[in-house]
């Protein structure tokens, strides 16, 4: 199982990575991870670095899960032929499960320090649909429409009861 999750932030990406990845006990790659230094809040690493880090994490798996929203690099692990979900639930979905959102100690350090930034973030979701940068709903739609391999658009996260279904999620021979 290879899969791929793209979407908006309050998509629903870390809640599907999650679904398919714990009862087949998968590795996730939660590409905020990669995207940004290591304790330097809003300090981008280098597209190269974090390529890197994505390929040798998909080398060192032959099962895994990545989900993100950056579009520039999901094309590295694109390369390894999975099953690319563009999750697209719509701004009003995406807004609420960010003001539902549990605290997350990978990306904070603390759940105060956290709601802190909602705002932004809630900004920052809003303008998806009209930025034009890797992290928007055009790139997003290009990376998906571009992708020869298997893929598949998903609105909701309602239907989680048929994974297998909704993934195909046939073993990938290497």
């Amino acid at each position: 199982m290879r899969v791929a999750i793209l979407g908006n932030a309050g998509s629903g990406k870390s809640t599907l990575a999650r679904a398919i990845a714990t009862p087949a006990n998968v590795p996730i790659l939660d590409l905020d991870t990669v995207a940004w230094a290591a304790d330097q809040p809003a300090v981008l690493r280098g597209e190269t670095d974090a390529r890197s880090d994505i390929q040798a994490f998909c080398r060192s798996n032959e099962e895994w899960i990545i989900e993100g929203c950056y579009a520039n690099l999901m094309h590295a692990a694109l390369s390894y032929q999975p099953k690319l979900i563009l999750l697209n639930p719509g701004q009003a979905a995406c807004i609420a499960n960010c003001r539902s959102r549990p605290w997350e100690p990978h990306k904070y350090a603390s759940k105060v320090e956290q709601d802190a930034n909602l705002d932004f973030l809630l900004s920052w979701v809003e303008e998806y649909y009209t930025r034009n940068d890797h992290l928007s709903l055009a790139a997003h739609r290009e990376c998906f429409t571009g992708y020869s391999g298997p893929k598949q658009e998903m609105r909701a996260l309602s239907d989680l009861e048929n994974l297998e279904n909704i993934l195909d999620l046939t073993p990938v021979r290497s």
